[in-house]
């Protein structure tokens, strides 16, 4: 037997250890679901194979006793676009699994999307026992095979081969550290089946990790004082709020700084959904997608742009645009890649972004109480590039008339994911939820005193940025609705996508999640479409045959609708959708003539006409 690790960080929690029954000797594969145990991670998102048969077998063993349990995805990579749901919507690692070979190339695209996303993901896959190596084993995946660690070394923070038994506890915390500290992203874990078979004198963790990730409130005060010299001497500052982790957890001390100083702020596309689109002085969303009145805003020369947790990459920074990259910025982050790609910046400011909101709040404080809240937002449509679509009766219904139907008739606590694709440009520029938050100022101070830090972002609205798989939004819905689910979940996908990926939706349908899957059907890849037409490219390559994707749901059990107009969409009795334990898909044949909102991709591909 292995004795493996030593207590590190003080005592270990000892309650609740997940262990063999019946006098079974734990193996290493009980040692590593103890651990998802401690950190309260409840899933294993994966496809089980001959290679990991150990770790699923002490999943069975963890499920009998109510401790973390496997959720079967259909497609690896759909795996791993679920764990990647399941930690935006918790705050936690989300965890894949797979086997060797095949099974971990397939987890690779969700792997890198994590990666370039700043997701925390731990993926583990297996290997053939270790005696087998260069002997042309099946799926063989080490360095005398196809060599999957090499591949995953491009796309994780951290990336190694359990070779034996003793190495396995510090590896895995190693990964787990990674994966959970600033910044975020996966962590890769390649596990010989012999080795996750290997029996342990007991199966209890060594390291305290709740006690080693806690992350402490780092404030550089000299950068902060500087920073509030700045805001002292601007007479007008803008504030650009990112989509980051860090802004998730920090958005009510950002908004309330933003009420101190009257600035008017915008956020970047996947920033948009930590905010209330009614808030009086939002002007809309800076990038891919946005909004006239974010670049009026802009363009307007203010004094000061605090831009807050946002990796300035091309959809995010308007790409590259020097409206907002010049001296007139201060870039503030806990991540120093971001930050790397502001060099012109008047000042950079590192840290906690909770933190240094907070110490700016309390410095600002002292100089006087802050203004009275203004209430009275003006109508969102104001910020829409067609407002008449918006609210048209035409058929096939207008895409974005369709977003305005999904904004009013689902409830506050929705989450919405949109896909990659056309589907991500009409979630951006027209979505706009009812009722999100109050129209008044948060009451910060309440929120404050309790310490209610949020768990994952908690953004009404996630979209990808950088990395940008199809099919993405369908698995990585299926994650936030079994990592919280109280709240329903929109899926908005394309034909495209869901010809990828869309078998995930019988996951939904297993695990009884509410999760209502929105297709765009417009028998069209209809990005590449509109692109090819705008760039006055050939138009090849992008057309899908036409499916009733109602049907193929219903038989797989999932009740399905085909909407054609805004009063087939009325016609639905959202209310027993959104109560209904499962699934449901909605069939949307909208007008695939209407171009998305896309003119910046096209100038950065240059190809814009």
């Amino acid at each position: 037997m292995s004795t493996l690790g030593f207590a590190l960080g003080g005592d270990v929690p000892s309650r609740n250890i997940l262990l063999p029954a019946g006098g079974e000797t734990p193996q290493i594969a009980d040692l590593i679901v103890s651990y998802f145990e401690q950190l309260g991670i409840d899933y294993v998102f994966g496809v089980p194979g001959g290679a990991i048969e150990p770790l699923y077998n002490a999943l069975a063993r963890s499920q009998r006793r109510g401790g973390p349990r496997p959720v079967l995805a259909r497609h690896e990579s759909g795996a791993a676009f679920m764990a990647d749901g399941y930690a935006r919507e918790t705050g936690k690692i989300g965890v894949c699994c797979a086997t060797s070979g095949p099974g971990a190339t397939n987890l690779i695209t969700g792997v890198a999307c994590a990666y370039d996303n700043a997701v925390s993901m731990l993926a583990i896959t297996g290997q053939p026992a270790l005696p087998s190596f260069g002997k042309k084993a099946l799926q063989e995946s080490a360095c005398t095979g196809v060599n999957t660690l090499g591949m995953f070394r491009h796309c994780t923070l951290y990336d190694t081969l359990v070779s034996h038994a003793d190495q396995l506890e510090s590896k895995l915390v190693n990964a787990l550290m990674c994966a959970a500290n600033t910044p975020h992203g996966p962590a890769h874990l390649s596990i010989p089946v012999d080795i996750l078979r290997t029996p342990i004198e007991h199966g209890r963790p060594a390291y305290n990790l709740n006690s080693l990730l806690h992350r402490a409130g780092l404030v550089d005060e000299a950068q902060v004082q500087a920073l509030l010299g700045e805001i002292r001497k601007a007479r007008r500052m803008v504030i650009i709020i990112g989509g980051g982790h860090n802004c998730g957890e920090s958005i009510e001390a950002i908004l309330k700084l933003a009420e101190m100083t009257d600035s008017c702020f915008v956020t970047s596309p996947d920033g948009k959904g930590l905010v209330n689109t009614r808030h009086r002085l939002y002007r809309g969303v800076f990038g891919f997608a946005g909004h006239a009145t974010a670049d009026a805003l802009l363009h307007d020369e203010p004094d000061l742009i605090l831009a807050i947790g946002t990796s300035l990459g091309e959809w995010t920074s308007g790409a590259w645009s020097t409206t907002v990259l010049n001296r007139r910025l201060i870039h503030i982050d806990s991540s120093e890649d971001h930050l790397l790609r502001s060099p012109m910046a008047r000042l950079h400011v590192r840290g906690n972004i909770r933190s240094v909101c907070e110490r700016l709040i309390a410095l600002l404080d002292e100089a006087g109480p802050a203004a009275e809240a203004r209430i009275g937002l003006k109508n969102p449509e104001y910020m829409l590039h067609e407002t008449a679509k918006f609210v048209s009766d035409a058929t096939p219904i207008k895409p974005q008339r369709l977003m305005r139907e999904l904004s009013r008739r689902f409830p506050p606590s929705t989450r919405f994911l949109a896909d990659a694709g056309n589907s991500t440009a009409w979630a951006i520029h027209y979505l706009q939820p009812h009722d999100r938050r109050a129209t008044r100022q948060y009451d910060y101070a309440a929120r404050h005193e309790s310490d209610r830090r949020r768990q994952g972002d908690a953004g009404w609205l996630r979209v990808l940025m950088d990395f940008a798989p199809m099919g993405w939004a369908i698995g990585a819905a299926i994650g936030v609705a079994r990592g919280n689910p109280s709240c329903p979940v929109v899926c908005i996908t394309g034909d495209g996508s869901y010809l990828m990926n869309g078998q995930e939706i019988s996951v939904a349908a297993a695990e009884q999640l509410t999760v209502i899957f929105v297709i765009l059907n417009d028998g069209a890849l209809g990005m590449v479409k509109h692109g090819q037409r705008l760039a006055g490219a050939e138009p090849i390559a992008f057309e899908l045959p036409t499916i009733d994707y109602r049907l193929q749901a219903e038989s797989m059990g999932i009740p399905g609708y085909v909407i054609r107009s805004p009063e087939d969409f009325e016609a639905l009795d959202m209310d027993a959708i959104v109560a209904r334990q499962g699934p449901t898909l909605l069939d949307v044949r909208i007008d695939g003539e209407e171009v998305p909102p896309m003119n910046l991709r096209m100038k950065t591909l240059g190809t814009a006409k």
